[in-house]
């Protein structure tokens, strides 16, 4: 069998052949004007009928020494207006033969206009390097932006990554580099022993999941978790984003899904790790779903068919990640495509001091930082948000030219991820301040004061971002369950910055729009979600969410939310 062409290769010889057909048409053109030869005597007769029309123009050419005159002339044809048709001509400047021509051009007083020769090839290269200057930006900005690999024709090739032989050895990563998400791996440990070794699972008659599915919230190490299962089993990861499949043209996202799996099985086994599967696993709802087109469903089915299309035990695995599994398309989740679904939630606090130690590997601390008292001040970090905390706090500390990372560079940091930058230029009044420090110091002295409620840690009338002010708990362990009487002491802890003001300062202020946001917010969820109003008990009011299978009525009439309104604020004012 012939050996087949590279695809840059193959590109620029269809080029080629394009050129050489612009070429071939050109020359046959009958459009193109034609140059008819006179003599001299043609020449003169023509002038004596009058038919050379002026000015007639000498072209000169001292490499080759001679010259040639041309211009136009009337032939005896008329077009439809009944004007003579024209055509071009020449008559070569000849020594010894007719150097009179021109003293006999001046005695008959012809308009002669002098000019240096041009090449009777140049309307066909001007329109040549206009073709070939297309066909470059065609190549260029097109092809390569909106087709990806494979030339300026290969709109349907897969865009995948493939960390694979050196690269694969130069960014390797295992599970030693991926913290705070143990019971994940664990998860996926079955994964990489079958990579390793298929034949020990499928001896009894077993078979391995053909797909898993990564599930949780952003920045929490779900695409690190897929890249350290490939490093681990030490086989090529083809890495693409969901978005990668969708172009300008349908089709394109169901041909690239072919290809890639089609590549996926040259190299078995190995994986595939689609990243943000939701944006092209959403759900078949019919015209007018989600999406808007059709494109999507197109790449969607070509995935389902493709999983189904391959034996579990070819060693081939789908790997996705997704925080937003609620709009999947049920086909997409059952037993046969993604048996598996392994959720990666937010770190708790020994994964979070977990990460902070791996992150901050590579920095130089003082002796005073405290990474455990670290992660106790950031509930609720992904590990990506931690991994932005210590940069910034290593950025502080060489503006403030410290040899090492001190507790308060990495205070400040974590002040500046959750509020934003310190704003000590802000216009602020000595009023301002006073009506600050009384409304931080009402939070202050209800957190200390309050039960159900997290140690005081900090308050500030530094103004961060939009807030002037700031009171900050410091949680001593991690709360997965909170109770009535947690959520009816944060709600009075909300209020507390706005009765200190009135007391104090004989007004009220803006600064406690927050505030009221937040009470207003978990009052409404204790009612409408957690069932924990005495006039409505064990009800829930939520909305259907949009991406639900069955068309539910609505959660609650207008009488009840007029009910559910007046229960918020009676919680509110009696807090």
């Amino acid at each position: 069998m012939a050996k087949q062409l590279n695809p840059a290769w193959r590109s620029w010889l269809m080029i080629a052949l394009i050129a050489l057909m612009f070429f071939s048409m050109y020359r046959l053109n009958p459009n193109v004007p034609k140059t008819r030869e006179l003599t001299q005597l043609e020449f003169f007769k023509a002038i004596d009928d009058g038919k050379v029309v002026e000015p007639i123009v000498r072209f000169l050419d001292r490499d080759e020494g001679e010259t040639y005159l041309t211009g136009e002339i009337e032939t005896d044809e008329l077009n439809d207006k009944g004007d003579p048709v024209r055509e071009s001509y020449r008559v070569a400047l000849v020594p010894g033969e007719n150097e009179t021509l021109m003293d006999d051009l001046f005695n008959r007083q012809m308009r002669v206009v002098v000019k240096a020769k041009k090449s009777l090839m140049s309307p066909f290269v001007t329109q040549l390097v206009f073709f070939l200057g297309f066909m470059a930006l065609f190549y260029w900005f097109f092809a390569r932006k909106v087709g990806g690999s494979g030339g300026p024709f290969g709109f349907g090739k897969s865009r995948a990554k493939v960390l694979d032989g050196k690269e694969e050895k130069k960014n390797k990563i295992s599970f030693s580099d991926v913290a705070g998400v143990d019971e994940a791996k664990e998860e996926v440990q079955e994964i990489v022993e079958f990579l390793k070794d298929p034949a020990s699972f499928t001896k009894l008659g077993g078979r391995i999941p053909k797909g898993v599915l990564l599930v949780g919230p952003p920045g929490t190490g779900k695409t690190l978790l897929a890249k350290a299962i490939a490093g681990e089993a030490k086989v090529p990861f083809f890495a693409m984003s969901g978005s990668d499949f969708e172009e300008m043209f349908v089709g394109v996202g169901a041909s690239r899904m072919r290809d890639v799996f089609a590549e996926a099985k040259k190299r078995a086994p190995c994986i595939v790790f689609i990243d943000e599967i939701d944006s092209i696993g959403q759900k078949r709802t019919g015209a007018g779903a989600i999406g808007g087109s059709h494109a999507y469903e197109q790449t969607l089915n070509t995935m389902l068919v493709e999983m189904d299309g391959f034996d579990a035990n070819e060693g081939v695995i789908v790997i996705a990640a997704t925080n937003r599994p609620d709009t999947l398309d049920s086909a997409l989740l059952r037993p046969g495509r993604f048996d598996r679904q392994v959720v990666v939630e937010l770190p708790t606090l020994k994964g979070r001091e977990e990460i902070l130690k791996l992150h901050g590997a590579k920095i130089k601390f003082a002796a005073d930082a405290d990474l455990a008292r670290v992660a106790r001040g950031t509930p609720g970090f992904s590990g990506a948000d931690l991994a932005n905390l210590l940069n910034e706090a290593a950025l502080m500390a060489v503006r403030k030219k410290l040899d090492g990372v001190d507790m308060q560079t990495l205070d400040e940091a974590r002040d500046k991820v959750i509020w934003g930058r310190e704003r000590k230029s802000a216009g602020y009044s000595q009023k301002d301040r006073e009506t600050t420090a009384w409304h931080e110091a009402g939070h202050a002295l209800l957190q200390v004061l309050l039960p159900d409620t997290d140690p005081l840690h900090k308050v500030t009338i530094i103004p961060r971002g939009r807030a002037l002010g700031a009171t900050m708990a410091l949680p001593e362990k991690d709360v997965l369950n909170h109770t009535r009487k947690y959520f009816l002491s944060e709600i009075r802890l909300c209020c507390g910055g706005r009765i200190a003001e009135e007391i104090f300062t004989g007004d009220i202020s803006t600064g406690a729009s927050q505030d009221i946001a937040q009470a207003t917010q978990i009052a409404r969820e204790m009612i409408c979600k957690y069932g924990m109003s005495e006039q409505f008990g064990f009800q829930a009011f939520m909305e259907p969410s949009p991406f639900s299978d069955s068309a539910l009525p609505p959660a609650f009439s207008e009488e009840t939310s007029r009910a559910i309104d007046a229960e918020v604020k009676a919680m509110i004012d009696a807090a």
